[in-house]
This record gives structure tokens, sequence and C-alpha cells, in this order.
């Protein structure tokens, strides 16, 4: 039995893809803020799981989480979602508000995010943004009606640095990862937020070249999974699946897993 339990369900986000371990492993936010919690009596699980969507993680994540009692539930979904033609708005407002009910009908906190804006860096930034910001007043609203906590990264603009992101553009690397877990601290109340980015001049989108080199290596395969009905997330098991307490935290990644 733990005092205190934190369980992390989602997608790659929350599994810590773009913050690799020396062992082939992912680390990422939820691992640093583990650590960071971590206490005679404390309990951490990581169910999430890369590629996953909200359907997804609902159907395989909440009730496993739920099950576990634990006293604090971090859930970002529906990312992956919103990237897909046909992306229904209406039906995610309905189910994320049903999902967060439940998880806080069960007695356990809920730790909520607003996403980023990845549309500074991916292409399509005119479809990609709207969808982003519909998704983001979709979680703040849930996140007031039920008493969540918010973790608002997109008003971080710390986010819109390229520096802070993986070369695939949609995972955040080791820097990106550990000011998500700054921010959540500070949500949570552990921690002073981390300092806002010093002013600068306006963020731009990468060079036509530099596209061109990233859809070669990163969105023709994602193309080709979405088409085929495979998803990245095929095989993998959730690294964390039982609430366990002695949580040791991982070892920096070296500092040339950092991409350029």
């Amino acid at each position: 039995m733990t005092d205190f339990g934190f369980v992390a369900l989602g997608d790659s986000f929350t599994e810590g893809v773009g913050d690799p371990l020396p062992d082939g492993t992912f680390r990422g936010w939820a691992d640093l803020v583990a650590a960071d919690l971590d206490a005679p009596g404390f309990g951490y699980a990581n169910l999430a799981i890369r590629g996953r969507r909200f359907d997804d993680v609902v159907a395989q994540q909440v009730e496993v989480a739920i099950a576990m009692s634990p006293s604090l539930v971090s859930i970002a979904a529906g990312g992956n979602d919103a990237l897909w033609r046909g992306f229904d708005l209406t039906t995610m407002r309905d189910r994320f508000d049903q999902v967060v009910a439940r998880l806080r009908a069960s007695g356990a906190d809920v730790l909520l995010f607003t996403f980023p804006d990845l549309s500074v860096r991916l292409p399509l930034p005119h479809v990609l943004r709207p969808r982003i910001v519909a998704m983001n007043d979709l979680v703040t609203e849930v996140a007031e009606r039920h008493g969540a906590y918010l973790v608002d990264l997109f008003g971080d603009r710390a986010f819109d640095d390229h520096g802070l992101w993986s070369s695939d553009r949609l995972h955040l690397n080791p820097l990106g990862h550990r000011r998500v877990a700054d921010q959540v601290l500070a949500a949570l109340g552990r921690a002073a937020a981390p300092a806002p980015p010093p002013p600068g001049p306006p963020v731009t989108r990468p060079p036509l070249l530099a596209d061109l080199r990233w859809a070669s290596a990163h969105l023709t395969p994602w193309l080709r999974r979405r088409l085929t009905g495979r998803s990245s997330g095929d095989g993998v098991l959730p690294k964390r699946p039982v609430l366990t307490g002695g949580f040791e935290p991982p070892s920096s990644p070296p500092p040339d897993l950092r991409p350029g």
C-alpha cells in the first residue's frame, strides 16, 4: 500500500519519448516529477504508450489506474486525434469531460495539460493551430468544471523555442521534458514556476530545406503507419504498469543525445 500514489496516463508525451536513456528506454517529465515526489509511502505508475489515441487511453488505462486507488492521476490525451482528418471536437469534449469526472469520482486529484503550439514547426499551421486552440479551450473548461490541476504549456512561450524539441518536431527533448516537470511541480505547489523565457526575436518557421529533410525522415514514416493501420506503439507495453514505491530517479541522458 502507498500513502500517496501517482499514476500517469496518456501517449508518447507522458511515456517520455524524446528523453532517451542510455539503455534505450525513455525518462520524460512524469519520471522527473516522480523523482521529486519520491518519499516513504510514495508510489508511481506510468501506463502511457506512444501513439495511443484518446479512446485507446480510456479503454486501456483509465480503469486500470482507478483500480490502483491513486491520490493523483495525470492524463494527457487527444493530441494524436487532433492530427487526424475528421477530428470531432464535440465528441472529444463530451468524452474528455466524462473521463475526468470518472477519475475525480474515484477520489483522485487530476492533472491536465494544455498543448504547446506545434503549428510553429509543423506543416499546415492554418489547419493545426485552430485544433490546438480548441483542444486547449476544452481542457481548460473541463479542468475548471471538475477542480483539476491545469498545467498551461500553451501559455509558456518557452515551448515555441525549437531548442526544446526533438528532431521529429512532435516530441520534447530532455530540456523540454525538464521544463514540463518544473511546470507540473509548480502546479502541485512543490516548486516555483520556471522563469519565462527572455524577450527575443519572433520564432520563425524552419526553412524549406529543413522542412523537406524533416518530411523525409519523419512525416513519410508517420503517414505510412497511418495508411497501413499501424502505430508507433504497436507491441509497446507500459514502462511502469504497477503502482510501486522505491522509485529510483533515472540517470540523465548524455549531452550528445540532444538534437541539434
